[in-house]
């Protein structure tokens, strides 16, 4: 029989999606803390614009790069709140931030070459590389650092083979917001290097006290591109629309790989997210309110129980020090929860190496299974 390619029989399966599946098999009730899935509903009115479209027969391709009406409406909202200075012609709409992220990728990295990503980072940013035939090359984020990144340490990391860099903020599953003066540097080590800088910023809308910070909005010469996603902010992670901001001289070249990729974004899909930019924002709102007080309440839960943790400034997760009850194996710790518990937690080793002795716990989930999920975890050894 034909053997499967390499790359692909390679790349690791996420250790978010193993217990996932260990959770679903399991005939108790779980909490489940490990998904990143917004509790809140899709708005009616997102809901009505999608239905509305596909019974007005809005079920055929539209241009590969999206519906104009869309690609407009997205043109204005990171001119006027991410600051990119962006034409509509740079936007591409995606399959969710995921297919945006592997179509900024697939147009800048080639076989062989190679791409820094965080650790601990989404695990789906070094499976995209790896399904691209490149090399992810971990750069460690630091507890004594809050976590940031460290440009002097990126520049030991540098190779004749390094072609990009993909930054996370706010971060997946830190919940660390990169702050201004350090996105500035970041696109100047990226220039410096001659690199191309992925910026996903899928949780952009949640952030507690902070501001959210574009690092395309200091692009000097074209180098940055920017993944954004309706999913987290719409509470939409199913119907699958996201978009990517290209530099002007990329633009063509993404609208055109889209072609052989997925030819177009479900058009009613398309609709749907259209409504959710141009309507009202009260969910939006009242999702970043709960969010930050489901964060408050774990907080002081986490306080109480002396369990070390980093304080989130966005996103919708909790990173937990577990070092003291796991040992050296978090993922079997976290099995071990799990089974006993009936509580599904992320282990910190699915998002690299620096994750051990960590875990990720998401805050989007009902308040009362939250605290009671994290109780059972505070007592568990």
């Amino acid at each position: 029989m034909p053997s499967i390619a390499p790359h692909v029989d390679e790349m690791p399966r996420s250790g978010i999606r193993a217990i996932m599946d260990l959770a679903w098999q399991l005939t108790d009730p779980v909490i489940g803390l490990h998904v990143g899935e917004p509790s809140f509903p899709t708005a009616p009115h997102i809901l009505e614009a999608v239905a509305d479209a596909v019974l007005k027969g809005n079920t055929r391709y539209v241009p590969n790069a999206g519906l104009p009406a869309l690609r407009e409406a997205i043109g204005a909202k990171v001119r006027t709140r991410n600051g990119i200075d962006a034409a509509d012609e740079q936007v591409i709409v995606t399959a969710g931030g995921m297919q945006g992220l592997h179509l900024a990728l697939a147009a800048v990295v080639s076989a062989g070459d190679e791409v820094l990503v965080p650790d601990p980072g989404w695990p789906n940013f070094a499976m995209v590389v790896q399904l691209l035939q490149a090399t992810p090359v971990r750069y460690e984020l630091r507890a004594e650092r809050g976590f940031q990144p460290d440009p002097e340490e990126l520049a030991r990391l540098v190779s004749p083979r390094t072609r990009a860099i993909l930054v996370n903020s706010p971060a997946n599953p830190l919940g660390a917001v990169t702050p201004e003066p350090l996105v500035r540097r970041l696109v100047g080590f990226a220039a410096e290097h001659d690199l191309w800088l992925v910026s996903d910023e899928c949780y952009e809308s949640f952030t507690f006290g902070v501001p959210h910070v574009s690092p395309a909005a200091y692009d000097t010469d074209g180098r940055v591109l920017s993944c954004f996603s309706f999913s987290k902010t719409y509470a939409m992670t199913g119907v699958r629309v996201g978009y990517l901001i290209t530099p002007p001289r990329l633009a063509p070249v993404c609208a055109k790989l889209q072609e052989p990729l997925i030819a177009c974004v479900n058009a009613g899909a398309q609709f749907g997210a259209l409504a959710a930019l141009t309507g009202p924002q009260d969910q939006v709102d009242e999702a970043r309110e709960t969010y930050q007080g489901r964060r408050d309440a774990a907080m002081a839960l986490l306080d109480e129980a002396g369990v070390r943790y980093l304080r989130p400034e966005g996103a919708f997760y909790l990173w937990l020090d577990v070092a003291d009850r796991c040992g050296d194996d978090v993922t079997d710790w976290a099995v071990r929860l799990l089974r006993d518990r009936g509580v599904a937690v992320a282990p910190g080793t699915t998002f690299g190496p620096g994750g051990e002795g960590w875990v990720r716990v998401c805050t989007a989930t009902a308040t009362d299974d939250l605290l009671e999920g994290l109780r059972r975890l505070v007592a568990y050894h």
